[in-house]
């Protein structure tokens, strides 16, 4: 245990994707995924158990897909911080932050992964779809260490406004006023949800915003180890079956308070 529980109950509990619920280029592991929906959906009818959303580096088209499986009504965060879509009524919002001017910063990013990564790291891609950051893919872990290097580089010298984080599969370039921590404080006020009321589980240097805002943090056993620094209790379990490890935590201590 790394920080002292709160002492409310949990109203809402937030979700990474990537490294969390899945991992990335492999198979869902669906007997607990099945769990984690059964659970979500039971939160209609049992209030010790809280509802899900989701806080992802993922672009909108990947995250809605996530929250149709789960069974997730309530919006939900993508692009980290960039932008929040409300199921219920199909209405996307972006972050305010990201102005015209960050927009033709993101463009010059791009045109620097594309001009000096992508020719150089074959197997290297864009994570498409995306709007208000940049996100690079290779499967080589490796890989994704020397283009890291790169890119902190990079936005260190010419982009002061950008942060760059990464996970095993990709480097993440984002605003920094629109980080995973900005995200989960627009959930709180869509959903006039105190973020003293809220869990979040996540894996790698982006969740930590995240992590440092809400009443109960979560890092699964494959956690970056500052990760599980910024946390009040690590999983037992990997991904998917931490997830379900910490949904389980948050029951328990909700029937407790």
């Amino acid at each position: 245990m790394q920080r002292p529980l709160p002492g409310k109950a949990i109203r809402l509990f937030v979700t990474d994707l990537d490294g969390c619920m899945t991992v990335p280029f492999e198979t869902p592991q669906w007997p607990d995924y099945t769990q984690i929906r059964a659970l979500q959906l039971q939160s209609q009818d049992d209030p010790s158990i809280p509802p899900m959303s989701i806080c992802t580096g993922r672009p909108m088209p990947y995250a809605e897909a996530q929250a149709q499986f789960l069974g997730i009504r309530l919006p939900f965060v993508f692009e980290s911080g960039g932008g929040l879509y409300d199921l219920t009524t199909n209405t996307l919002s972006w972050n305010p932050v990201v102005t015209e001017v960050l927009k033709a910063d993101i463009d010059a990013i791009r045109s620097w992964a594309h001009r000096d990564i992508f020719p150089n790291f074959p197997g290297a891609i864009p994570e498409f779809a995306k709007f208000t950051d940049v996100g690079l893919i290779h499967r080589d872990s490796s890989v994704i260490d020397r283009i890291y290097a790169l890119a902190t580089t990079e936005i260190a010298a010419h982009f002061p406004l950008f942060e760059v984080h990464k996970t095993d599969v990709s480097v993440n370039i984002i605003v920094k006023e629109a980080n995973k921590g900005r995200g989960l404080e627009l959930l709180s006020e869509t959903l006039d949800i105190p973020l003293d009321q809220m869990a979040y589980i996540g894996d790698s240097s982006g969740d930590i915003p995240g992590l440092q805002r809400v009443g109960m943090a979560f890092a699964p056993q494959n956690a970056q180890p500052a990760v599980k620094e910024a946390s009040h209790l690590v999983t037992e379990f990997d991904a998917t079956a931490g997830v379900l490890e910490a949904y389980h935590w948050i029951i328990q201590h909700n029937l407790r308070v």
